[in-house]
Parts: structure tokens; sequence; C-alpha cells
């Protein structure tokens, strides 16, 4: 039987509509995937992220325990801030990608893939040390993520000052913590805000309220897999995993190397030195079609590789699709959709950025 978030009930009286996501019961949709899409690229919409993993690192050697499993450099990362990362295998593989969030020098919340949080959290226990304690709390918090230009008008005031991009802040409401963070999936400026199961649904009202006026919309996974696509997000499970690469995916920005020992490290420098065989690349469809998760690449008239991720992008209008392929980007570029090879180009992600970007300021 699948899991149910705590804002179940609350998904059901707005109208959701439900599917299977990773062993949990989630909002696919709710006035459907194209207006909940274009709501959030043109006002706000509010999601249900509650699925996703949240893994608490404390202690005197929490800072050092991050650092050696993840990617990226943690010492980057200081209180009230936030960074992207992966964990990795020995032979380079993405384990997961994570966010982690730093509270105190000696505790940080690490957010966590659905469908993983059992793999990350016995991934973490086997390499922990002295001076750090791990706590899955993933059955204890709820997670909505408030995304969209006018996301910030939909902050009630009772959750303080919004900060600033890739930062939190820790509000006690009820004497219960709850975290702020300007972070997401989206494309779009906006927020992510973790809170205890039994606060969360009073939370989510009280968003939805504040942003009446700016047309916020509750939004299913539909819509969120469909923006996280055009921002060039990649999708664990689909587009990277234990058998890729950081490097292969694309996302050399994310191991930094000079920061000393990791896991991973020594196969990855190697890989980094020799060049990858594959490498994700992403395909805009010249032609009508939806690129599907399986379909055929085709490099002229042979077979280079297989879809990841595709869809019908509602913002450019235009079927989409990230896939691994070998060699350079020369075509031409081809796509099976259904009964048919559609031409595609071959173009630099993300397949859609927001014209503005964010002040300095948030």
């Amino acid at each position: 039987m699948s899991k149910r978030t705590a804002l179940h009930g609350w998904h059901r009286s707005q109208g959701a509509r439900f599917t299977d996501f990773a062993g949990w019961e989630m909002p696919v949709q709710y006035a459907g995937v194209v207006p909940e899409h274009l709501a959030v690229r043109s006002r706000a919409g509010l999601f249900d992220v509650s699925h996703m993993g949240q893994i608490f690192v404390e202690g005197a050697g929490a800072f050092e325990f991050l650092q050696k499993l993840c990617t990226n450099d943690v010492s980057k990362c200081p209180p009230g801030k936030a960074i992207y990362s992966h964990l990795c295998n020995p032979k380079g593989g993405v384990i997961d990608d994570i966010f982690v969030y730093c509270l105190r020098r000696d505790r940080y919340l690490v957010v966590v893939n659905a469908a993983t949080i059992s793999k990350d959290f016995a991934w973490m226990r086997g390499h922990v040390s002295s001076g750090v304690e791990l706590t899955d709390a993933s059955g204890d918090y709820g997670m909505v993520a408030v995304q969209g230009p006018a996301a910030e008008r939909a902050l009630p005031a009772s959750l303080g000052p919004a900060p600033r991009r890739h930062e939190l802040t820790e509000i006690f409401r009820n004497g219960k913590s709850v975290f702020l963070c300007r972070t997401g999936y989206t494309g779009e400026d906006g927020f992510e805000i973790v809170a205890p199961n039994e606060i969360v649904e009073a939370t989510v009202k009280e968003v939805m309220e504040t942003g009446r006026e700016a047309g916020i919309v509750p939004c299913g996974l539909g819509a969120r897999d469909t923006l996280r696509l055009e921002a060039g997000y990649l999708l664990y499970g689909s587009d990277v995993d234990d058998g890729r690469t950081p490097l292969e995916a694309g996302l050399p920005w994310v191991v930094k190397f000079d920061k000393g020992d990791f896991i991973g490290r020594e196969a990855l420098a190697e890989q980094k030195e020799k060049g990858t065989e594959m490498r994700l690349a992403a395909f805009k469809l010249s032609e009508r079609g939806v690129p599907r998760h399986g379909s055929a690449i085709f490099r002229g008239g042979l077979e280079a590789g297989r879809v990841t991720s595709g869809t019908f992008s509602p913002t450019l209008e235009a079927g989409i699709a990230l896939g691994y392929v070998p060699g350079p980007a020369d075509g031409p570029w081809s796509i099976q959709c259904l009964s048919r090879r559609v031409p595609a180009q071959a173009v630099r992600l993300p397949f859609y950025a927001r014209p503005k970007p964010f002040s300095k300021e948030n």
C-alpha cells in the first residue's frame, strides 16, 4: 500500500488526481499539467514534496563527515546556506543528488530523493565516524515548494523575512522548528518549507491564503516534471544513477577536486583526464512530437542512445529530451516518437531560463 503525506486530505479537498511515485500516493495534477506549469512560469504554484527525505547530520565531526561523502565543497556552505552536491560510490557513480543545508557547523539537514532514502541513510551509516550522529527524520516532516516569480508574495509574515537565494532560516512555530529555504526544482525563484507533519497543513493553508491575490495554485508532480526538465534539472534514477558519473551527466561544477579527498575522487579524476565515452545531451524537436523515456535517439540512420527524460514543453511549445550519446553534438539527430522519427536539434541546457535573473539581494 502506498504511503501518504500529511497533506493527503488537503489534496483531495482541492480536487487532486493521484499517482504512485516511489511508493507514495502523490498528486499528479489538479487543474491540469499545462495550466499548472504555466501558472508557475507566470505567477506561483505550491507543490507537496513531502516524499523527499530529511536526514539530520549532527555532532562535532559533522562537517568532516559530509566533506568526505560529498563531491561538492561543504566548506563553502556556512551556517544559513545551502549547497547542491552528489554522493558518489568509489567508481564515481552517483548514489544520489542531494541538497545540504547548514544549520550550524555541527548540525546539517540533508534532503535526499524519495526513492533513495533507505539507500542513502545506509550509505551514510556505513561511513559514519565518532562525533557524528545521524537521524532519518523523513517520517516526521512535511515539505512543500512554493515556486514562481510571485512566490515571495505568497509567504506569510509568520515565516519571517525571505532568505536570499540558496539560504535558509529556521523559525519556531508552536515550539517546533520550521525551515524556510530559498531553493527549488523549477527554474523559477521560490522557496521550500520543511515543517513538522502536525503543522504542515496549517502552513500550506496560510501560504495559499497569502498568495491568493498573486494567483498561486496547487500543482502536482506532472507540472513539477515538465518544469524541472525545461530548467535542465536532472531526475535521479532516469537522467543519472549509480552507473553514471557527474562528469558524464554534464555537471563538472558539482565536483570540487581541489577540496581534498572524497569518496569517488580517484575514479572521477581519472575520468576527467581521459574524457567520457558517453555524455548527457539535450535535444529539441524540430517538428511536432513528444519524446518519452526509453525512446531511441538516432544520429543519421544509426541508434546512438536512448531518451532518459522527455516531454512536451508548454513554454517552448516543442518536444524536449535528454539522453546519453557518444561523441560530439554533430548530427543530424532524430528521436523516435511513436511510429516515426522526428528531426531534432542538439541544444545547450537549460531549455528555458527566466529572462530576468534573480536580484543579488534575492
